[in-house]
């Protein structure tokens, strides 16, 4: 039974859903609302070759490893100022800096604007110093997919592959064909399939392929990335994103984990500081990820 600090995060959903899928400005005001604000956490803007980007920085926190953070709002919202709470509470669990930043919105920049964004500031960030076995991606829904594109740009363009990668509630199909659609139709607070394909059309643009390798991952050879720990909700019509995308890593040889949390909705991690099931999640990540980064 979901806690009543999680049914909130079925509240965000059920209200955003009268608004509409690409209202962003009324999502990127609710969203932040979700979260608790993390005790001991500066923010600071910088920006990341061009890219406009924020540190969250934890007390005692490593300099020299980097949570890499991607956010969701299916690409037409978002931004670091909405997420900024929630990767706060990985980057304090993890004890690490999390570097969260904006990328280009579509429809006004279709892809594959995201994903050159996304690269240009990780390879920012190996500019700075930090070596790539001590960055890990982290991402929810979109931002979820991009953890995984962008590994395969920077593969393409030459750079060294980050230590790991943390996509929560990952949005990847952009054909939106997974039977959750049907089987979780009734529990999912706001996603429906037509909603979906229709933030798919704006990030991919007229003429856009929604099987592209660098828009839809589970077209792309992921072999040789390093180890993903993917979560999702048990609820949310994009579990089967999660699955599929489990699954084809694992026949890429990827060392993958899944973790299903039932009950819990889309990015149901929103809610971190508040609901035990988001606290939960943020401390799963956090055991993961640690011993890939050396921490």
């Amino acid at each position: 039974m979901p806690s009543e600090q999680s049914e909130a995060v079925k509240r965000h959903w059920a209200a955003l859903r009268l608004a509409g899928p690409q209202d962003a400005e009324v999502a990127d005001d609710a969203w932040g609302g979700l979260t608790a604000e993390p005790r001991q956490v500066d923010y600071i803007e910088t920006d990341a070759g061009g890219v406009p980007a924020m540190w969250a920085v934890p007390k005692r926190s490593s300099e020299q490893h980097v949570l890499l953070c991607i956010h969701g709002g299916g690409f037409v919202g978002g931004s670091k100022y909405s997420h900024r709470k929630m990767f706060g509470h990985l980057a304090k669990a993890t004890g690490a800096r999390a570097l969260i930043f904006d990328y280009r919105l579509a429809p006004g920049h279709v892809h594959p604007a995201q994903v050159d964004d996304a690269t240009a500031v990780y390879r920012w960030l190996l500019g700075e110093g930090i070596s790539a076995e001590r960055v890990a991606f982290a991402g929810d829904s979109c931002g979820g997919g991009l953890s995984i594109t962008t590994q395969l740009r920077a593969r393409e363009q030459g750079l060294p592959l980050p230590a790991a990668a943390l996509p929560f509630s990952p949005w990847v199909d952009m054909e939106a064909v997974g039977e959750s659609y049907e089987t979780n139709r009734q529990k999912d607070a706001f996603f429906t399939r037509d909603g979906v394909r229709e933030l798919a059309g704006a990030f991919l643009g007229e003429g856009g392929d929604p099987r592209d390798p660098m828009a839809n991952p589970l077209y792309a050879d992921l072999s040789g990335l390093g180890p993903i720990y993917i979560q999702t909700a048990g609820d949310e019509v994009l579990l089967d994103d999660a699955r599929r995308l489990d699954e084809h890593a694992r026949k890429a040889g990827v060392d993958v984990r899944l973790d299903v949390f039932p009950g819990m909705q889309h990015t149901f991690q929103m809610a971190a500081g508040r609901a035990p099931e988001a606290d939960d999640a943020i401390r799963r990540m956090a055991d993961w990820v640690r011993p890939r980064l050396g921490l």
